[in-house]
């Protein structure tokens, strides 16, 4: 593995190049450290961590794992500082701290709390001098955008939004923080009944509940209490409390054995109507299938991260989401190269 990344710095780039670091080397910090291969343009100067560095191994050649302690020497050494963390406990805190240090990008996915993680983001890079982005991925992210372009173009209609059938991350790190529990995996399953009827056009009216269920696998550690740690899961505010929520117990064995895929999805619709008498109907539909949800989400993190230090260069500061950024600032092409391949 590490000679495919060696490589990797190998390649020519005749564009800006983007040096990043990366704060945490999870599932998502390890998916940054893979899109790299696919754009040659960012580079890894540091992966820091909260563990001793001796014990994290990376598949990049040459690039030093750090401890978060001295990521304050790195301020003049990384355009963007990547958090790789977790939306529960993680990046409300990690978010607004490091960027009065660093231009940096997020993947928090806690919709309903957007609004305050923005607001301290956006104080905290503001005072700084900093540019900063939150919730980048797919989910907010790309179906953000999908939502945002259905609305303008069909005004009177409506929205739906399916996830999976997959893992979800987020809510997989939310088990993990439980007392009590080992590990666990969380799948989000679409209610097909739910999905036929808006991609009929029928614009049905659906509850949270109606539109998804949520199932949880989990060793628990030696000892705990198994009924208080499903009570915990199943009333869990912004994760499980709005769904109907099936909890398995399984065995250290059998979850290495069936649960370690990454696989995800969904589905954006909009559903609306045009006319002077509102008689033609038009469904819109964007559609993920994925078999690596943490890879997928880094390289969207990669694609942003490219137009963060774009913004950086002009001067930016304050908080983003992918509602401000321009879609030409993602790629690595030219202008005149974006107009002659792709539009």
């Amino acid at each position: 593995m590490q000679n495919v990344f060696t490589r990797l710095y190998k390649r020519k780039v005749d564009h800006m190049t983007v040096q990043i670091g990366i704060l945490g080397y999870g599932n998502i910090g390890r998916g940054v450290e893979t899109a790299l291969l696919d754009n040659p343009d960012v580079k890894l100067a540091a992966v820091f961590t909260r563990r001793d560095p001796a014990q994290v191994k990376i598949a990049t050649a040459g690039v030093p794992v750090v401890s978060v302690n001295d990521i304050a020497q790195w301020t003049d050494k990384i355009d963007v500082l990547v958090l790789a963390g977790g939306s529960a406990t993680d990046l409300p805190v990690q978010t607004p701290k490091y960027a009065s240090l660093f231009n940096v990008i997020d993947t928090f996915d806690t919709h309903a709390h957007i609004p305050q993680h923005f607001a301290a983001v956006d104080a905290a890079a503001k005072a700084a001098g900093k540019v900063a982005m939150i919730s980048v991925g797919w989910d907010p992210g790309l179906f953000s955008l999908a939502r945002l372009y259905g609305n303008v173009l069909l005004p009177d209609g409506k929205d739906y939004t399916f996830w999976g059938k997959g893992v979800s991350q987020g809510h997989s790190d939310a088990i993990r923080r439980i007392k009590g529990v080992k590990n666990g995996k969380q799948y989000t399953i679409p209610v097909e009944a739910a999905l036929e009827a808006v991609r009929a056009g029928k614009n049905p009216e659906l509850t949270t509940r109606q539109k998804h269920t949520r199932e949880c696998f989990v060793v628990l550690e030696e000892g705990a209490d198994a009924a208080k740690v499903e009570e915990e899961i199943k009333t869990m505010p912004n994760y499980f409390s709005d769904y109907d929520t099936t909890v398995h117990f399984i065995s250290e064995e059998e979850f290495n054995k069936n649960h370690q895929g990454f696989a995800h999805g969904g589905f954006v619709f909009r559903s609306g109507k045009t006319g002077v008498n509102k008689e033609n109907n038009h469904v819109i539909e964007y559609r993920l299938t994925l078999d690596s949800n943490p890879e997928f989400t880094a390289h969207a993190v990669i694609a942003y991260v490219r137009a963060l230090a774009r913004l950086a260069k002009e001067g930016a500061t304050g908080c983003k989401t992918v509602f401000d950024i321009a879609p030409a600032y993602l790629s690595p092409l030219s202008g005149e190269e974006l107009r002659a391949k792709m539009l």
